[in-house]
């Protein structure tokens, strides 16, 4: 088994960044989801809400960020290193909010103008628990960037396969492995291998893991992530088949044990 593809997503519900390798950090990859757009109210507005916001290319950079749209101006925006943090949660319902530093007006305005809406983007200088640990069987620890849950998301190019293959028989077209918005992807092992992970130690190059858990999919995966345009699928069909305790499961949180570089083509190992 071996990793096949890496992403990031700088600005949490943004467009994804391909790569051939990165850092693994406490918290997830480096320059994941460490910024976030938040209501007047702090909290994250997400493409759950707006499925416009794949149409934002955030690039991160040493320092900052440069932000991207068809129709509006690239912006850089330099990690904010002073100011009064602001205390945001990731969801309304989220229990612990965490204290970001606000971006600034031009940041605002760039991404209140292209949402139409008032909105700010924060930065997480400084990744922390943003989920009590009674809350989940396997805890996430306490350093988690503006990720849902959990600091990594891996999926099974494999399982896509098997997902789509149902599509096929209901007369859908299949979906790209885009729209589960994951990290890490591995191929070379059989569909819904890891279902049987939960709970194990992983390897990945020379970088360890631990396999905290299957993802609980939402409304976000029947998002066109290059267009926006939104259906039922693969919801659905999900819904017919991976339906676990009224959790529709694809892919697989992963929280770090070590740090160091991963890369395509590294060995996947799952010990235990």
């Amino acid at each position: 088994m071996q990793l096949s593809a890496i992403h990031t997503y700088p600005v949490k519900g943004c467009h994804r960044l391909d790569h051939d390798g990165a850092q693994v950090r406490p918290w997830g990859l480096a320059g994941d989801r460490r910024w976030m757009v938040v209501d007047a109210a702090g909290v994250g507005v997400t493409q759950r809400e707006v499925a416009g916001l794949v149409a934002v290319r955030a690039e991160a950079r040493d320092g900052g960020l440069t932000l991207r749209a068809h129709g509006h101006r690239d912006l850089d925006v330099p990690e904010p290193s002073d100011g009064e943090p602001v205390a945001v949660r990731t969801f309304r319902s989220r229990k612990l909010p965490v204290p970001a530093l606000p971006a600034g007006p031009a940041a605002d305005a760039w991404f209140s103008a292209l949402l139409d809406r008032p909105v700010r983007l924060v930065w997480l200088a400084r990744p922390t628990r943003h989920i009590p640990a009674e809350d989940r069987e396997h805890d996430t620890g306490d350093q988690v960037s503006f990720a849902d849950a959990y600091p990594l998301l891996l999926a099974n190019a494999a399982s896509l396969d098997a997902l789509n293959g149902w599509l096929a028989d209901a007369g859908e077209p299949p979906v790209p492995m885009t729209r589960f918005r994951p990290n890490l992807v591995v191929e070379g092992v059989t569909a819904w291998a890891e279902d049987e992970w939960v709970g194990r130690p992983l390897r990945i190059g020379g970088v360890r893991f631990r396999a905290a858990g299957p993802c609980d999919r939402c409304v976000v995966t029947t998002t066109d992530q290059e267009t926006g345009v939104r259906g039922k699928e693969p919801l659905r069909t999900l819904g017919r088949y991976r339906n676990v305790r009224q959790k529709l499961l694809f892919g697989l949180n992963l929280v770090p044990v070590t740090t160091g570089r991963v890369a395509v083509g590294d060995e996947v190992v799952v010990d235990g």
